[in-house]
């Protein structure tokens, strides 16, 4: 009977739990030339703040790790082309927040075999050697890589999927709580909603539109978005790299990154003067 309680309990405090984990209704960024509008929903259970300080302490367990192994700004050369890039690039974010130029930016490369680059919440960077080696890269298109990456932090994607992610986790802890297992931290929830869980189509698209423009204002061709996204479904083949895998359908894709470069062609010709 006792334990019969418990259950009911444990599964009475989820559903409180679930009901009080709200959210509100906010806008991440101004729309800039590309127009993305988009409202998005935050949980009040997880703060910006604490969100950027979970994803700082995930970046230096990732630096530390890779130092370790050797594997950090091993190329010099390498190194100094991302960070040039990237320093071309941050300042363009003022377009679309007034914060993000001053966030404490870190730009850092790590060699691996992975195609594959993101940016953390706070402006945590790491680009993967084999993006740069197995795509052999232009200048350009790495613009369009960091450019997209940047714009899921602008757009605080991660915070949003982690929002989605927060009445479970609450209500797993309440249930932990009753049958006595150990309850998650936000820093693990980040963890699990930036590497695990994926980002819809909807956030691949706006990370797309914006990071034409971003990419446009710092004086590179945003066309060069379009033939990355061809170098990269040609790299996967049957089987697509991780950062592709859960990107919009190639036809698609190409057609409104072609649709964006142009639009942002008049502020690339601007930049170029």
């Amino acid at each position: 009977m006792r334990r019969k309680f418990r259950r009911r309990l444990a599964w009475i405090g989820f559903g409180i739990a679930v009901a009080i984990t709200g959210c509100e209704t906010v806008q991440t960024t101004r729309s800039g030339a590309v127009g993305v509008t988009r409202q998005q929903q935050m949980s009040s259970l997880v703060p910006a703040a604490q969100v950027d300080a979970a994803a700082k302490q995930q970046y230096v367990s990732v630096l530390k790790e890779s130092t370790q192994k050797g594997q950090l700004n091993r190329d010099a050369a390498q190194t100094e082309r991302v960070r040039r890039i990237a320093h071309r690039l941050i300042p363009q974010t003022a377009v679309f927040r007034d914060d993000a130029p001053a966030w404490q930016w870190e730009v850092n490369v790590i060699t691996s075999d992975q195609i594959n680059a993101w940016c953390m919440p706070g402006g945590k960077i790491a680009v993967y050697s084999g993006l740069i080696e197995k795509l052999k890269i232009t200048d350009d298109e790495l613009a369009a890589v960091i450019g997209h990456e940047i714009s899921h932090a602008l757009r605080e994607h991660a915070r949003e999927r982690m929002s989605r992610a927060a009445p479970v986790n609450i209500g797993a802890q309440v249930l932990g709580a009753v049958y006595g297992q150990g309850a998650a931290d936000l820093g693990s929830l980040f963890g699990q909603a930036f590497f695990v869980l994926p980002n819809s189509r909807e956030n691949e698209q706006e990370a797309d539109r914006i990071g034409v423009e971003l990419a446009a204002r710092a004086g590179y061709d945003p066309r060069a978005a379009v033939s990355l996204w061809i170098k990269m479904g040609q790299v996967g083949g049957s089987s697509p790299p991780q950062w592709l895998s859960t990107h919009p359908s190639h036809e698609s894709r190409v057609r409104d990154l072609q649709d964006y470069s142009q639009r942002v062609m008049p502020l690339y010709e601007k930049a170029k003067r």
